[in-house]
């Protein structure tokens, strides 16, 4: 079945372009010229990843972002000024998986668009993580703390695997972007730290057994304490 992408931007010329790749890749375009459309179209269709740009009429990105991370982990690729850092760095930490800096080369824009419904559909039996109170369920994007459901994004679920599966083990933010985002991914360490930002934020809770920590002037790691 072809998958369902979202394109979310007022400029038409932009929408063309890049429902003209999608479709060239065997995926459905659908798209929205502000944020209450987006949210309706969401709401009406399966949607397998959506292109959300910021500058919105009606509502703008960040506002729908927040809308939909409420109810789904569907991967979203945040469009943003270039430059413009707050933009980034905002999106990341209300539930984006990725950014895209406009200018924007089309043919960037399909290769997040492919490395991230790979992750989807890629088929390796149920990834499930238990330790201590933890529990992770990858393909689900999602774990238990303390018996109570915690919703995950992609990224935050696949970075808590890796960082779960490694116990003890610190990475770099560089280490952490050439396996979670790719080795050709054009963002920079802040997109690490937002992402352990919102996983902290998440996991705040009871779990005396385990902490991601910040090892300074290195990286993270997931530490179990004895």
């Amino acid at each position: 079945m072809s998958k369902n992408i979202l394109i979310v931007d007022d400029n038409h010329e932009i929408t063309k372009i890049l429902s003209d790749y999608i479709l060239h890749e065997g995926y459905t375009p659908i798209i929205a010229s502000d944020g209450e459309i987006a949210l309706r179209l969401f709401a009406e269709n399966e949607i397998d990843l959506i292109l959300l740009d910021i500058m919105l009429p009606k509502l703008d990105g960040f506002e729908v972002c927040r809308t939909i991370r409420k109810e789904s982990s569907v991967p979203i690729i945040m469009v943003t000024a270039k430059g413009d850092d707050f933009e980034k760095i905002l999106g990341l930490d209300i539930g984006a998986d990725d950014y895209i800096v406009k200018p924007f080369s089309p043919a960037e824009v399909m290769a997040r668009v492919r490395a991230i419904l790979r992750r989807v559909d890629k088929d390796e039996g149920p990834k499930r993580l238990e330790i201590d109170n933890l529990v992770l369920e990858v393909d689900q994007n999602r774990a238990f703390l303390n018996g109570k459901k915690i919703d995950l994004t992609l990224k935050e679920a696949d970075l808590l695997y890796l960082l779960a599966s490694n116990p003890s083990r610190v990475f770099t933010r560089d280490m952490l972007l050439d396996q979670l985002w790719g080795y050709d991914y054009y963002g920079d360490a802040r997109t690490v730290d937002s992402h352990i930002k919102r996983l902290r934020a998440k996991l705040d809770g009871e779990h005396p057994g385990w902490d991601i920590t910040t090892v300074r002037g290195r990286g993270y790691q997931f530490e179990i304490f004895v």
